[in-house]
């Protein structure tokens, strides 16, 4: 098997954080590679370089991937071969994602060649993630590739799940901000100027909004170019921030403790830890690597690190739930339910119900914010136009009096 170029973060024997690359087979030959340089890794990953050697334009969606997961897995289930139930897949897929068909064509020839599935699935990881990867490796070993991917095809499907539920109700919110801000910029640079100059030609007194809402549109009016420059260095300054682990662990803990969307974040995060680590333990990946997945998973640096602080507790022969306990992130119901499916010898079973449970919060969590979120916008937006159109209409009025 090729090497393949990773990217380490480690500390070493003073706490010291160091990088650096490492060219290795498999990511646990980087993480053994990396300690015997005397090294704590934290991360461990494929290079951003070396990535773009493996399979170069080769893409899927989580949904075409899910898709092709639970075809395969009932192919198999069916008694049809892997490669056959690979080569069928493949042609069919390259109707519809030619980079996805290609791909999925590439890896079958790398099998018949020889090449091991989950070694093959490594060289393309625009298509099959870490986790897909690892929960295939386990199925090879243990003999249940069907079930494997059946789990993993239930996995994708509730993830995916959860992820549109989340985006439908973010996108009512941020299409009326969006709305709000469009109508009240046409409504103060494009509208409210020309009413201006016929209030001066009249020579009228105003009423205080008026003067108010004419005062913030020659602002506007005059320094338009400015507030553009001024969002634009905003967003430019954020992507750049973003590049600093320090700036994101602070816009992850101020996500996390945001009012409102705060707890439906942590909800979503702690049903995707326990839906994740629930299904990579039950396919019989190890639990150090599965830490290391689900961390390298969990798009909030605040569980990542937290997740890697109990990855190194474990090593030590701590329990799981020792460096749990002390973050804030994982309440007490979720770390006693996993110290006693730890006990117990059902880790997985009940990660699996804290999973369920979440969900129903998050979707609980998410009508409720659906049902009150359409109001107080409605709110907002009449408030704001409706101070602009009074502010307009009031000295017409007034002078529509004085003249009758």
């Amino acid at each position: 098997m090729a090497k393949v170029k990773f990217a380490y973060v480690a500390k070493d024997q003073a706490g010291k954080e160091v990088r650096g690359t490492i060219e290795a087979e498999t990511k646990d030959a980087a993480s053994a590679s990396v300690r015997q340089q005397g090294l704590m890794p934290s991360k461990v990953e494929v290079a951003a370089e070396a990535k773009k050697g493996l399979g170069p334009r080769r893409r899927a969606s989580p949904g075409e991937l899910a898709m092709f997961t639970r075809q395969m897995a009932t192919m198999i289930g069916a008694g049809i071969p892997l490669l056959e139930s690979f080569e069928i897949l493949a042609d069919q897929t390259k109707a519809t994602n030619k980079g996805f068909g290609l791909g999925l064509q590439e890896a079958a020839d790398m099998v018949r060649g020889g090449t091991e599935l989950s070694e093959a699935l490594f060289k393309f990881p625009g298509i099959f993630p870490e986790i897909y990867v690892n929960m295939v490796k386990a199925g090879e070993a243990s003999g249940q590739l069907d079930i494997i991917l059946n789990r993993l095809a239930d996995f994708m499907e509730a993830s995916e799940a959860l992820k549109s539920e989340i985006k439908s109700a973010m996108t009512y919110p941020v299409i009326s901000l969006v709305l709000i801000f469009g109508i009240t910029g046409y409504l103060l640079v494009g509208v409210v100027p020309k009413f201006e100059k016929m209030f001066q030609s009249l020579n009228a007194k105003l009423p205080a909004v008026t003067v108010f809402v004419l005062a913030i549109s020659k602002w506007l009016t005059a320094n338009f170019l400015v507030v553009i420059g001024m969002m634009v260095a905003v967003a430019v300054g954020y992507v750049l921030a973003m590049k600093s682990r320090d700036a994101r662990r602070i816009r992850d803990t101020l996500v996390l403790k945001a009012p409102v969307f705060g707890p439906l974040m942590q909800k979503v995060a702690l049903s995707r830890f326990a839906r994740t680590f629930g299904t990579l333990l039950a396919s019989g990946v190890p639990l150090l690597a599965a830490l290391e997945i689900v961390a390298s998973t969990a798009g909030n640096i605040v569980i990542e690190e937290t997740l890697l602080g109990t990855r190194d507790t474990v090593k030590r022969g701590e329990s799981l739930t020792s460096h749990l306990q002390t973050s804030w992130v994982f309440p007490p119901m979720v770390v006693k339910m996993m110290g006693i499916g730890e006990r117990s010898g059902a880790l997985e079973q009940l990660l699996g119900k804290i999973a369920d449970f979440y969900d129903q919060q998050v979707h609980a969590t998410v009508k409720s914010l659906t049902s009150l979120i359409e109001p107080i916008m409605l709110s907002i937006m009449g408030a704001v136009v409706g101070t602009i159109v009074i502010a307009i209409f009031m000295p017409i009025l007034e002078l529509q009096k004085q003249l009758s």
